[in-house]
């Protein structure tokens, strides 16, 4: 069995609904993962777009998501650090949490959300960047999955 992320919210590679985006509640989608690898002690989650004009746009980056967490709930709050301990960093809005997708109007965006297995907890303060949180995963990841969705204006 492999590793993997899914949404109730949108069939992989299909197109994330409104509430989701800027456009609408700008809320996190809920997620949820099976099949965790072994030794697992804590989850992190980068989403990003790679299409973005001005290069990869990070939406969200979380990180010390609970072993025994089997996913995030819809609308995850937009603070540094939620009760369960995970710490939530800035996005490439300036913001904390996750901040939906907000293309240019044009060809569609894919929108990607990669999880990371980790065989440790990081000591890497809340709001860091994704560029910190990779630096601070490395050596440190079990396994990954991947999920995408589109989003266009």
């Amino acid at each position: 069995m492999t590793f993997s992320i899914g949404t109730t919210a949108f069939k992989p590679g299909g197109s994330i609904p409104r509430a989701f985006t800027a456009d609408g509640k700008d809320a996190s989608p809920a997620l949820s993962w099976v099949n965790t690898p072994s030794g697992t002690r804590a989850f992190a989650l980068i989403c990003d777009d790679p299409d973005a004009p001005v290069g990869t746009w990070v939406h969200w980056v979380i990180w010390n998501v609970p072993a025994s967490a089997k996913g995030l709930p819809e609308g995850v709050q937009t603070i540094k650090t939620l009760a369960d301990g995970s710490a939530q960093g800035k996005n490439d809005f300036g913001r904390i949490g996750y901040g939906g997708p907000s293309p240019p109007p044009g060809k569609p965006h894919r929108y990607f959300f990669r999880l990371y297995a980790l065989k440790e907890k990081l000591s890497l303060a809340a709001g860091a960047t994704r560029r910190e949180l990779e630096k601070a995963m490395q050596g440190k990841i079990l396994g990954s999955a991947e999920l995408f969705g589109t989003y266009g204006r």
